[in-house]
């Protein structure tokens, strides 16, 4: 019977994907070391906050996720980032493969707001990772059987924080996500229209200027 551990081992962005991604190398070994046919594995990942330190200028950014300091001892939690699902290929005792992990750069989003919130210099970010899914394997006798990942299967990882830039600065370089409502866009759209500005940034600066200049004593 399959005996499978989990190991993540680094983390890389990977290039030229509909949307940026992050790939989690995941070592999987087999302590009984018969022949496992396949896996299909799923993932499920999750920032574990609870388990690092803050500065006092990330607990300010982070004030809207989490609340006032005072109060994290009961709001810092663990976060669900994403779902993740990985073929793992023919092997014996232990291979590796390559977790990929949908990022975003949205700060609508818990996990663009968390990493958005940590100081240039952070280092790593805690995340857990728990895993399910099918093992298909052979017996002694050669005959192919399932059998379920248990649900005990799981890792931790300390994310460098400079890999999920990486992700961010290759598919958006010096590019911010900022959502909108729609009737804000409507006014917006039409102020830039109104104005004949080239883009949105053109946009923005001249509102900004604008309150600059009424903001003056």
């Amino acid at each position: 019977m399959p005996d499978l551990t989990f190991e993540a081992r680094d983390a890389r962005a990977v290039p030229f994907c509909m949307s940026p991604t992050l790939g989690l190398v995941l070592r999987v070994t087999d302590a009984d070391g018969g022949a496992i046919e396949a896996v299909a594995l799923d993932c499920q990942v999750r920032i574990d906050a609870q388990r690092r330190r803050y500065s006092a200028a990330e607990k300010e950014r982070l004030v809207e996720m989490f609340g006032p300091p005072e109060r994290w001892a009961q709001t810092l939690r663990s976060l669900l980032w994403t779902h993740a699902s990985v073929s793992v290929p023919p092997f014996r005792d232990e291979t590796e493969v390559e977790l990929q992990v949908p990022c975003t750069a949205d700060f609508n989003e818990l996990a663009g707001k968390f990493f958005a919130g940590l100081d240039e210099n952070a280092q790593a970010v805690p995340v857990s990772l728990l895993f399910s899914g099918s093992i298909f394997y052979r017996d002694e006798q050669g005959l192919l059987q399932v059998t379920r990942v248990p649900w005990s299967a799981e890792a931790t990882y300390d994310l460098p924080v400079a890999a999920w830039r990486e992700v961010v600065t290759t598919y958006y370089p010096n590019t911010a996500w900022l959502t909108l409502r729609q009737d804000v866009f409507d006014r917006l759209y039409a102020f830039r229209t109104r104005h004949g500005l080239p883009s949105w940034e053109a946009a923005l600066e001249r509102l900004l200027a604008e309150a600059q200049e009424e903001a003056r004593p």
